[in-house]
């Protein structure tokens, strides 16, 4: 700690007011270890939904004591030096976050939450370089980051293929309107960077400039190979290795070899677009949300447009209250409604006060994190599972899920008021959390607007001068959105990835039912790892970085396992990824994303769902821990080895 000012001593005393006082009394109890502090009287509320409960519910004077007693601790922490903190037991962590979240947090959390509050912990870098074990990743947004970042740390050469002009990937590509996260900025970040959001969900130019500043500060870029795409990827037996095929951007394909093959291409990565009759018939703009085109950046290129946006999912939803008072009208088709939550915070900027707090109180970041991953990533899940002798067949699942519903409609019915119209067409038949919950960013306010059109029918053909909806009617448009989504159920698409047998992903899985032990690793595909696998994605909430981050820890302790032992093959036990994928079928059948009344994206057309996680985010964290050897088939490295790669861009 730097030698302290009386300006350090004024800040501190401002900038407790703006705290989140339930992390503020973490910090209190680490500093002091006092259990006075753990008084009913100073005791938080539990958070009412998706907000951080910022004042904890408390009354005005027992904050006003809470952030007293924290200005004094944190003085006598600077007056003996400041020193750095002390690992916490998880014991203790445990016991403190049930009292700071008004609730208990189930006792199994407590090992990641000891990870959250004790911060990213520096690992050793080996000795030597893993000359034998370089690698080929493929993706150069968020994970496959993460992986290269941890691939550098371990000595191990690698190169990145990337088919965009830089990294980000679908903050790269996603350029619309009003695109950002729908969780909280400081839960959507990489463990080991942190960064002053400027507000609580993050919109998509910051993100993505966070992003490209992970890569500077990292030198990620330095391993990429920008505009090449990987058209195919076959293992080579007798070698131990992996030849992937890429196309340059001279159109001219190329073949790069390596032992190690890692996938990070994401989950949400190539649009999907419905072919519908007419579609090269339009005289206007046509296109999906995810290409945006940069001309339509300039607020008055849609000044007096009629803009139809196709879809009412998440993309939708950011876009239209973002161009509505922009547009001459616009007119949304919604095939179905989606459940969506209200949130205070969504616009709310952060203040440089609590940046203050993040940057110079120990350990203020960390308790503020770990708070959000237990109101966002798991408290939600028990409710998601299917009640057998609840007697509601379409509406709810169980007791807490049919309150979620209450709660939910009379937010909607608040927000529509007098518009039974819009209330019919807005308000869902099925379970809350069918598909995933949406945030409300202003989008009830908008279907209230004069000069826009909720049309709640489907989309059945395209004309020269706009769509014709599934009830027959045509609506004349000058631009249209298709916020149609992704290919979110065909893994690894549209690649071609061939395993030791010579049979490709696609004819063992078919083009939609993808399989992968922890959605990582396939039998008959050695050295190949997947992040973003199937049933990895978020349905209940939370951080996706999280899931990579476990990911690409298990992948990294793999590497290092064959790194020790010099293995030149790993390869998965078919019966350890039946087993796991049985598992992964039952759990899903229990809960409420295989409800029969709703679609959603996380299922393939067989009703089996593929995308994803049917676990708690904790329960997944402790499963991608650590490999366990017994899981794999293993061969000695032969002694012919491969060249190894130089990588780099153009």
């Amino acid at each position: 700690m730097s030698i302290v000012t009386d300006h350090d001593r004024d800040r501190l005393r401002s900038a407790v007011r703006r705290g989140n006082v339930p992390t503020m009394l973490a910090v209190l109890l680490e500093l002091t270890a006092d259990d006075r502090w753990m008084a009913p009287r100073y005791r938080p509320t539990r958070s009412r939904g998706m907000d951080d409960n910022s004042t904890g519910g408390l009354p005005d004077e027992v904050q006003a004591e809470i952030q007293d007693a924290l200005v004094d601790a944190v003085e006598r922490w600077w007056a003996l030096g400041g020193s750095s903190r002390q690992m916490m037991d998880s014991s203790e962590v445990e016991r403190i976050l049930n009292f700071t979240c008004g609730e208990t947090v189930p006792p199994d959390f407590a090992p990641m939450m000891a990870e959250i509050v004790n911060g990213p912990q520096v690992k050793p870098v080996p000795g030597k370089r893993a000359e034998r074990l370089h690698a080929i990743v493929i993706g150069a947004g968020i994970a496959g980051m993460l992986a290269s970042f941890e691939l550098t740390r371990a000595g191990i050469p690698h190169m990145i293929v990337e088919k965009n002009d830089d990294v980000g990937g679908s903050w790269w590509e996603n350029r619309y309107p009003g695109a950002g996260v729908d969780t909280p900025s400081h839960l959507y970040s990489i463990s080991s960077f942190p960064h002053n959001w400027s507000t609580h969900f993050g919109k998509r130019d910051e993100v993505q400039g966070y992003l490209e500043h992970f890569a500077e500060a990292n030198d990620i870029r330095r391993h990429v190979r920008f505009r090449h795409e990987v058209t195919r990827a076959e293992f080579d037996e007798p070698g131990q290795s992996w030849r992937v095929t890429v196309r340059r951007p001279d159109g001219e394909s190329e073949v790069l070899e390596a032992p190690i093959l890692i996938s990070a291409v994401g989950l949400l990565n190539r649009p999907k677009i419905p072919h519908l009759p007419g579609m090269e018939s339009f005289r206007g703009r046509l296109f999906h949300s995810a290409e945006w085109p940069s001309e339509l950046d300039d607020p008055e290129s849609l000044r007096g447009k009629r803009v139809g946006i196709v879809g009412a999912g998440a993309s939708a939803m950011q876009i239209g209250p973002a161009i509505a008072d922009r547009v001459g009208s616009l007119t949304i088709f919604q095939r179905s409604p989606q459940w969506i939550a209200p949130n205070d915070d969504y616009f709310a900027t952060i203040d440089e006060d609590v940046h203050w707090l993040m940057d110079h109180l120990p350990g203020y970041r960390e308790w503020y994190r770990a708070r959000l991953s237990w109101i966002f990533n798991d408290k939600v899940y028990q409710s998601l599972q299917v009640d057998p002798a609840w007697p509601e067949p379409s509406a709810s699942i169980n007791a807490t899920n049919h309150g979620h519903r209450k709660f939910y409609e009379r937010y909607l019915r608040d927000q529509l008021g007098d518009r039974t119209d819009l209330i019919e067409a807005s308000l869902p038949d099925y379970p809350p959390f069918g598909k995933r919950m949406l945030l409300d960013n202003g989008w009830f306010a908008m279907l209230r607007k004069p000069d826009v059109t909720l049309v709640p029918h489907g989309v059945g053909a395209v004309t020269p001068s706009g769509l014709v909806d599934t009830n027959g009617v045509e609506h004349e448009l000058d631009i249209i959105v298709m916020a149609t989504g992704f290919h979110s159920v065909r893994v690894l698409y549209p690649m071609d990835i061939v395993g030791r047998s010579g049979r490709s992903t696609r004819e063992i899985w078919g083009e939609h039912d993808a399989r992968a032990y922890l959605g990582i690793t396939v039998p008959d595909f050695p050295n190949f790892f997947i992040m973003t696998g199937p049933n990895t994605g978020l349905g209940h909430g939370g951080s996706f970085i999280t899931i990579l981050e476990c990911q690409v820890r298990y992948i990294m302790d793999a590497l290092e396992l064959m790194r020790s032992k010099d293995l030149g093959a790993m390869e998965c036990r078919p019966e350890v990824n039946d087993r796991y994928n049985e598992a992964v079928d039952r759990q899903h059948a229990q809960m409420v994303w295989t409800h029969p009344g709703m679609e959603n994206w996380y299922r393939n057309p067989d009703g089996r769902v593929v995308s994803v996680l049917p676990w708690r985010i904790n329960d997944y964290w402790a499963m991608t821990y650590k490999v366990d050897p017994a899981d794999f088939h293993t061969e000695p490295a032969r002694a012919e080895s491969v060249q190894t790669l130089t990588a780099g861009g153009e």
